[in-house]
């Protein structure tokens, strides 16, 4: 019996009631999937066994396999013996020897590409991918749209605008191809979903942050956009204010049919010439709102973790009121919960994708998927065919609820998503969701200043009251209230940055070669002052 249990403000999907005809045509091409995938959510365990199965048939006759014992390994149990849970780092030497080309390393699987995930920090992992992963990751995809398509049909009409990063845009040094995992995913996606996207792939190319922009709104302005995705909700607020600063050139090119108003002026002549065929005239709108001038029937992006600060501004940004979609709680490293409502803020577990655990957010034995509680945080671990064992994600996830028989997840952010100066264990969640309470404000990053008595010192674009924030802040954490109350934290500090400040963090961070949907807003600030990179020090 399904012990199904949806959070509040959460409906039940209706990707299993084939409600539209394209969801039912969608349905019927992966018809064993659909099955089997509805089978899992009655049977996580089973679902789960399975996927450590595929995960140890990868490791068969590899280095790290031998290495492990892992050829001797049938259960969870031998399997958990065996196998440390391992940090990236514990990882890297095995992930470099497949960088340098080496074969049968972590995975009897041939590399097909590496995928290269920025962080917040530190240098850029690189990490292998197979065709037995990518069909993975596609298959989870295929459900998320087969979910879309049966609660918003109209969005097979027209087109999709997907924002996405670079792939390739280097090569190993076995000349394996290496870019963003987004643009990765573009790529292998079916030719009927392929075709829906409007903006070529030679766009995303482009170097210059702004002329990449400019390129891809003049083209997707001249068309029939019924979708737009990206992973950072930040990023669609970012193009929405760059279609406003952009207006007058950008409608001279749309009266013209033509790419040479504001950055495209920069374009280099050749590429001008390759994407003259994508430059439709069109009659500029009157409202540079993108719900105003497309008939969006969904915006999709993440919504987990500090997002939601973003995605409650996005109705306003954009002019559209319609449903804003979980993209799913995804990493470079996998996919691991897919959402199959407009309303759903997280997603189900995905049992039939890669191997999972939960590590308890107070410590204690990891969780299998099926031994998860309501209400409880945990530290996700994974084990994928792509070569990945027991690896520590950093992400934290949250039950909240159950759809079958299956945990429903939201994510909560990184293990290193908190402060803690003395004791108080504030997250970006926590932070966001006070900042939006302040109405309209741009960016914001929140630091320590050190000293006998700490303060928290923020740095925003607008007008915050530092009592006003202290008090919220203290209404949802009980332990910043306490360290308040008994003089251990001083009164938050708050400085008035300029406007655009992190829309220059934003760019120079592109300009870097970090992939627009991995973008990471700097909330935290480690140590004192403003934020290295987006503030002038002093």
């Amino acid at each position: 019996m399904a012990k199904e249990m949806l959070p509040d403000g959460w409906e039940r999907p209706k990707w299993d009631e084939r409600t539209s005809f394209p969801s039912r045509v969608l349905g019927a091409l992966r018809r064993g999937l659909v099955r089997q995938f509805a089978s899992d959510l009655q049977d996580p365990a089973g679902a789960q066994l399975r996927a450590l199965s595929r995960v140890l048939d990868s490791a068969r006759d590899t280095a790290f396999g031998r290495a492990y014992g892992l050829a001797k390994v049938r259960k969870v149990e031998d399997y958990r013996r065996a196998v440390p849970v391992q940090s990236f780092m514990e990882h890297q030497p095995w992930l470099e020897q497949v960088w340098r080309g080496e074969t049968s390393v972590l995975s009897r699987h041939r590399v097909t590409g590496f995928v290269k995930s920025s962080g917040t920090t530190g240098a850029p992992k690189r990490l292998p991918v197979n065709e037995v992963w990518s069909t993975e990751i596609a298959d989870a995809q295929f459900l998320w749209l087969l979910a879309m398509l049966a609660e918003q049909p109209e969005v097979s009409g027209g087109f999709a605008l997907a924002t996405v990063g670079k792939y390739p845009e280097a090569h190993s040094p076995a000349g394996i191809p290496i870019g963003a995992n987004t643009g990765r995913m573009a790529m292998e996606q079916p030719f009927l979903v392929k075709s829906r996207y409007v903006v070529p792939r030679e766009v995303w190319a482009i170097e210059d942050p702004d002329v990449r922009t400019y390129v891809a709104l003049r083209i997707a302005l001249a068309r029939d956009i019924r979708t737009w995705t990206t992973a950072n909700p930040s990023t669609l607020l970012a193009w929405s204010r760059a279609m406003l600063r952009w207006r007058e050139d950008l409608s001279a090119d749309l009266v013209d049919g033509t790419l040479t108003h504001g950055p495209a002026a920069m374009l280099d002549a050749g590429l001008r010439r390759r994407l003259w065929g994508w430059a439709f005239r069109k009659t500029p709108p009157t409202d540079f709102r993108p719900g105003a001038f497309w008939r969006l029937a969904a915006v999709n992006c993440w919504k987990g973790g500090f997002a939601p600060y973003f995605v409650e501004r996005l109705p306003a940004a954009l002019g559209f009121s319609g449903p804003i979609r979980e993209v799913g709680i995804t990493a470079s490293e996998g996919y691991f919960a897919i959402p199959l409502h407009s309303s759903w803020w997280g997603g189900v577990a995905w049992g039939g994708g890669h191997f999972l655990e939960f590590v308890p957010e107070e410590g204690g034995e990891p969780c299998l998927l099926s031994e998860l509680q309501i209400g409880a945080r945990y530290r996700l671990v994974i084990s994928t065919t792509a070569g990945l064992y027991r690896y520590d994600l950093e992400d934290v996830v949250k039950v909240v609820g159950w759809y079958s028989n299956t945990p429903l997840l939201t994510f909560c952010g990184k293990t290193q998503d908190t402060l803690s100066v003395v004791g108080e264990k504030v997250t970006v969640a926590q932070l966001a969701s006070v900042m939006a309470t302040f109405g309209a404000l741009g960016g914001f990053s929140v630091g320590v200043g050190l000293a006998e008595r700490p303060w928290y010192e923020l740095w925003v674009e607008g007008d915050v009251d530092p009592v006003l924030f202290d008090q919220r802040l203290s209404d949802i954490n009980a332990e910043y209230a306490d360290r308040r109350a008994t003089d251990r934290l001083g009164l938050p500090t708050v400085r008035r940055v300029p406007e655009g400040t992190w829309a220059q963090w934003r760019n120079r961070r592109l300009l870097e070669g970090v992939a627009e949907g991995q973008l990471k807003e700097p909330i935290f600030r480690r140590g004192s002052g403003p934020h290295p990179g987006v503030l002038p020090e002093g």
